[in-house]
């Protein structure tokens, strides 16, 4: 009798890594400890609730008339304003902790560089977001407050309630803080490939526009405060733009099979962009610069560099490969613009696996370039499936 095996219980025998369940409480957990971590922070504040209101009533309070004062109109409100207001704070002060759990529940699920790119955008995030709400309380709350204290009509006692007063600043510093997060979600859409720095700059009228309206929307019905949270948003947006010039996703340039009995091939992706041809067709135009149209620009020549060298010779020992792995299969390697068959064509998708399973890239991509050039349509797009997952690897 053969021992009976354990299940695995990371494994759901369907070939996941996982089962449902167990992903289900992981997030629990993850959730309890949010709830916990808020709950401590609360306990530590609460004491302190009185302390913390006046400190977040002290912007208005420095705008009231001589004699005026905070009201409270409701029974409750001097016990539930304040002990709203820590729950928030609790929030708040909470929150890079509350981020690293949601950040470790997600974090197994990403790739390495999309690890790279999460980590510093998350801290960025946490950064700019209590940067937006230091720029509400310390700039805009005191310009927004004397504003109204200005216009306030004569035989008319200012005297807020608090209340009122907590709903308003946090609506503020909501505002505030997302619409300081801009940069981040402008080289996230970037660092994704979804758009461009250029493409963004293209759409600043539109921005501009949105801006004001996103500040009419968010923020009090006033002009003061729509300004003071569009004008940050428009140079957040200016910023977002300017490093995202960092993250950019590089993308290939698209290659061109050449025409038919032109003797030419692509040269392999990983050699130097602005050269075409290669050793295939026994004649190399390396050397040649292209214009910035990417069109050939005859005359122009200038000496090789080290790296264009390396690309030479890797794209040599390509086609010296690919000549004997078919070889061994019994087939010519010729010039695939020259009747080149399905067979040989099947067996150039083989070597390019065969060396993209040893490692060498360079190798693989000139051989499925081949593939591309003399291939009929489900070979063309089997060699362009295999180019796209060396992109991603």
């Amino acid at each position: 009798m053969t021992p009976q095996q354990t299940p695995d219980p990371t494994h759901d025998g369907l070939g996941g890594e996982q089962p449902f369940m167990s992903h289900l409480v992981e997030l629990r957990d993850r959730l309890l400890r949010m709830v916990i971590a808020i709950v401590l922070v609360f306990l530590v504040l609460f004491p302190f609730a009185n302390e913390i209101y006046t400190f977040i009533a002290d912007p208005i309070r420095a705008q009231l008339p001589p004699g005026s004062t905070m009201i409270a109109t409701q029974v409750a409100s001097p016990f539930l304003t304040p002990f709203k207001l820590a729950l928030v704070v609790a929030v708040f002060v909470a929150m890079p902790y509350l981020l690293y759990q949601f950040w470790a529940f997600v974090a197994p699920g990403l790739y390495t560089h999309e690890k790279r790119l999460a980590v510093p955008l998350l801290a960025s995030s946490i950064v700019l977001f209590y940067l937006g709400m230091a720029f509400a309380y310390f700039v805009v709350f005191p310009l927004v407050f004397g504003f109204f204290t200005s216009v306030t009509p004569d035989g008319v006692e200012q005297m807020p309630d608090i209340a009122f007063y907590l709903e308003f600043v946090l609506k503020l510093f909501f505002a505030f803080g997302i619409a300081f997060e801009i940069p981040i979600a402008t080289i996230l859409l970037v660092a994704v490939g979804a758009t461009t720095p250029k493409a963004l700059a293209q759409k600043r009228p539109y921005v501009i526009v949105g801006v004001f309206v996103a500040g009419m929307l968010l923020t009090p019905p006033d002009v003061v405060s729509q300004t003071l949270l569009a004008i940050p948003m428009w140079m957040l947006f200016e910023a977002g733009i300017f490093f995202s010039r960092w993250f950019q996703k590089r993308k290939p340039a698209p290659q061109e099979p050449p025409a038919a009995g032109s003797g030419f091939a692509p040269a392999p992706a990983s050699g130097p962009g602005p050269f075409t041809g290669g050793p295939a067709g026994g004649l190399s135009e390396v050397g040649r610069e292209l214009d910035p149209a990417g069109r050939d620009e005859p005359g122009r020549y200038r000496p090789m560099t080290d790296e264009e060298m390396d690309a030479e010779l890797d794209a040599i020992e390509a086609e010296e490969a690919a000549d004997e792995t078919l070889g061994e299969q019994g087939l010519a390697m010729g010039s695939p613009a020259h009747g080149a068959d399905g067979a040989r064509i099947e067996a150039l998708i083989r070597a390019a696996n065969e060396r993209r399973g040893e490692g060498d890239t360079a190798s693989a991509r000139h051989l499925l370039y081949l593939v591309l050039e003399g291939g009929n349509a489900d070979q063309r797009r089997v060699a362009r499936n295999i180019l796209a997952d060396l992109d991603r690897d």
